[in-house]
């Protein structure tokens, strides 16, 4: 059992939200994710952080033009804990965010992005708790670009609260993205994007 699991958060989702609007007051870079019970800080992109959504926000505008990859919109993941996640990119049909303001439904989206930055937290973040997330909030595809591992993980079928098929390759081979994605991706741009 977590530590998540043996103390409850005193937050629940609503007062987390309020704190996030309160944190963006106080400082426009602090930005604010709650996941399985703990308030965590999303580091700021750095330049190969914002290049690589940038060259994945082409590929996607190419394969189909009413989809779009939000960046940094909020999402509530509230599986069987309530969450809320700022993905660095959330691929969805045009439009679907419209209306929601800063943390919307993950209904509609079609896959999420992350791409790992170099701080203490990232193993936890990225690789253990969002993915629980976003399989908990039934996103079909969630796309991890390891840029530690210098490798593209992506992870399909949630099912429980968990993805139950991961596709890993290193940088520089083809992955076809699932369906409801089914994009190609040649990933090596991504060498010239990584330490």
């Amino acid at each position: 059992m977590s530590a998540a699991e043996e103390r409850p958060s005193v937050l629940n989702q609503e007062e987390f939200e309020e704190l996030a609007r309160m944190a963006d007051r106080v400082n426009e870079a602090l930005r604010l994710e709650f996941l399985e019970g703990r308030v965590l800080e999303k580091p700021m992109p750095d330049g190969d952080h914002s290049t690589i959504i940038e060259w994945l926000s082409r590929l996607c505008m190419q394969a189909r033009t009413d989809w779009w990859l939000y960046s940094d919109q909020g999402l509530r993941v509230d599986g069987y804990r309530q969450g809320n996640a700022r993905p660095d990119g959330s691929l969805a049909p045009t439009g679907t965010f419209a209306g929601q303001g800063e943390w919307a439904s993950p209904d509609g989206v079609l896959m999420v992005v992350e791409v790992t930055s170099h701080d203490r937290d990232t193993n936890a973040r990225d690789r253990v708790e969002k993915p629980r997330a976003y399989a908990g909030a039934g996103i079909p595809v969630f796309l991890l670009i390891d840029r530690d591992s210098c490798e593209v993980k992506v992870h399909s079928e949630p099912e429980n609260g968990r993805y139950t098929r991961q596709v890993v390759v290193p940088y520089g081979k083809t992955v076809t993205l699932p369906g409801p994605v089914g994009i190609e991706l040649d990933t090596e741009p991504l060498k010239d994007w990584s330490r």
